[in-house]
């Protein structure tokens, strides 16, 4: 299978590309508009993969299946209707789009052309402790899921960061942006369709200078499968060994789950750690060789046409969900 990437303003593209190379797929070229700040980095990880220069080159490759998106956000709406309409299925980062009118044009395009549009919600696709978690809720480790409690902490680094992340159109806000990740774990975890809203708020704390930015949003849902609470921010300090001490807990009937994914602060700069706690026993697992399985999945639906990474109504009601909790906390919703 083969695949080319549209939009490169975001690192994201780094793992998605690089997960798929690693499940057999061929990078077959890229796109992006002008020279965005991840260029260099990824031109050295893929260094033999040309680029194009005319997106229409991608597009209308009939050898190419996917289409890799990771643009501005405010654009990616925009790029998957393109690439959906040439015949192409679609992986884009997260958030997958930043307005409900780009949400209901791009669930238009999906029925209309039978394309995939898929999002790489890296926090649970790329962490292989979120698999071991799911293998063991699944098997009743911890009884009925009640509650998820996801903590999305990530690092300013002004430094590197280009002027559209401060701009609020152009990243969609904090909950339709980092947020999406939170409530797709929710939604996963307590296996609910769709939720209710219960509260939300964002804030501009700590960056004053910048009034398009939002360093702080939280988030209440509640299901008839469960409910959820998430908290996310832009206040990670230097001392930590990487960008954020992103957590899941997942509390059940008989037991909980905890997922310190990206590093276990004060103990260890290990990654994966899973703490499982129930009615038999209470230990720390090394979750780190769990596997990775939404790219293989990905690229099974691209050829039998099923949903096996994840169903197409799900990704649109993340999105959804995160567009109008952005919404409502900033007083917009009608």
């Amino acid at each position: 299978m083969k695949f080319g990437a549209i939009g490169i303003d975001h690192r994201h593209i780094f793992g998605m590309a690089t997960n798929m190379i690693d499940e057999g797929a061929e990078f077959a070229g890229w796109w992006t508009d002008g020279d965005p700040e991840p260029l260099q980095g990824f031109q050295k990880r893929f260094p033999d993969v040309p680029r194009r220069f005319e997106a229409k080159a991608l597009l209308g490759d009939p050898e190419i299946d996917l289409i890799l998106i990771s643009c501005i956000p405010r654009d990616r709406a925009g790029w998957a209707i393109k690439a959906m309409e040439a015949g192409k299925d679609v992986m884009v980062d997260k958030p997958g789009c930043t307005t409900l009118e780009q949400l209901d044009a791009i669930s238009e395009t999906v029925k209309r052309t039978g394309r995939i549009w898929s999002i790489d919600f890296s926090e649970r696709f790329e962490v292989p402790c979120v698999t071991r978690a799911a293998e063991l809720v699944q098997a009743g480790a911890i009884g009925k899921v009640v509650q998820t409690v996801g903590l999305g902490p990530h690092r300013l680094n002004r430094a590197t960061r280009p002027d559209w992340f401060f701009e609020r159109d152009a990243f969609g806000g904090i909950i339709t942006d980092i947020g999406s990740h939170q409530i797709d774990q929710f939604l996963y975890f307590t296996g609910s369709t769709d939720a209710q809203i219960m509260h939300a708020s964002v804030d501009n704390i700590g960056n004053p200078k910048d009034p398009g930015l939002q360093d702080f949003g939280e988030v209440v849902l509640k299901s008839p499968q469960g409910r959820g609470y998430i908290r996310l921010d832009w206040f990670t300090p230097d001392g930590l060994p990487t960008w954020g001490d992103g957590r899941l807990t997942i509390l059940g009937t008989d037991g909980y789950i905890e997922l310190r994914k990206y590093v276990d602060a004060g103990v260890s700069d290990s990654t994966d750690s899973l703490i499982l706690v129930n009615g038999q026993r209470h230990e720390k697992i090394d979750a780190s060789e769990s596997g990775m399985p939404y790219f293989a999945r990905l690229m099974a639906d691209i050829r039998d046409r099923t949903e096996t990474a994840m169903p197409q109504a799900h990704a649109i009601k993340v999105m959804e969900l995160a567009i109008k909790a952005q919404a409502l906390a900033e007083g917009l919703e009608n």
